[in-house]
């Protein structure tokens, strides 16, 4: 997910982020949800959560779903953390973490009933499109980790990532594309998150992905 600087999030020292904000794994390990949340419901994850308006919205109507958010700027992550435990949520996790290598090495396999991916890093000049998040390798490790029947959601405002998504998920194996769920509580948002409610004011189109693991 694309950022703002975090400077202005304010200092750090005031934020509390006990038993919310999770050390990353170490080298080798795997993550155990049963261990982290005390439970084995359901485990969606959102990468880049920024400043986790989706997930404390979603964490607050899904009580019986644990969720995971990662974010990679320590400040965002500590700072989603602080606020999902002064509003009394005990089933969302924040993590700082590099998401690409986190999915690929240390969620097991069939673990996780949704993936959200909101507003992600667009890296417009054609030199920086490696650095896209959303890339065919990528996608084949969301397959692994998400279990039959779970969802890939990715929504971005920028045309021309839009169709790079589309041609990654057209070289993708085992995902079929359906319509994009309900998420957001108000009738004209998609997911509800900080750089939607921006760019709706903008006028800008969004583009978004719906794709369900069958294989």
């Amino acid at each position: 997910m694309r950022s703002e600087s975090p400077q202005h999030l304010g200092h750090g020292s005031r934020w509390d982020t006990a038993g919310v904000l999770l050390s990353a794994p170490a080298p080798g390990e795997v993550l155990d949800f049963a261990a982290i949340f005390g439970n084995a419901r359901p485990v969606e994850l959102e990468i880049g959560s920024g400043k986790g308006t989706f997930l404390l919205a979603r964490a607050a109507a899904r009580p019986e779903v644990n969720f995971l958010g990662v974010e990679w700027a320590k400040a965002y992550a500590a700072y989603c953390a602080d606020r999902f435990r002064r509003h009394g949520l005990s089933n969302v996790r924040m993590m700082h973490a590099d998401a690409t290598h986190l999915v690929r090495v240390s969620i097991p396999p069939a673990s996780l009933s949704k993936v959200h991916i909101y507003f992600p890093d667009p890296w417009p000049k054609t030199r920086h499109h490696r650095r896209r998040s959303i890339q065919k390798p990528f996608l084949s490790d969301l397959r692994n980790v998400l279990m039959l029947g779970g969802q890939l959601l990715i929504v971005t405002d920028h045309f021309e990532y839009a169709c790079h998504i589309q041609r990654a998920l057209h070289e993708a194996k085992g995902f079929l594309r359906v319509p994009f769920p309900e998420m957001a509580d108000k009738d004209h948002e998609l997911v509800g998150t900080n750089f939607e409610r921006k760019y709706i004011a903008q006028g800008r189109p969004f583009y978004n992905f719906a794709l369900l693991r069958y294989a």
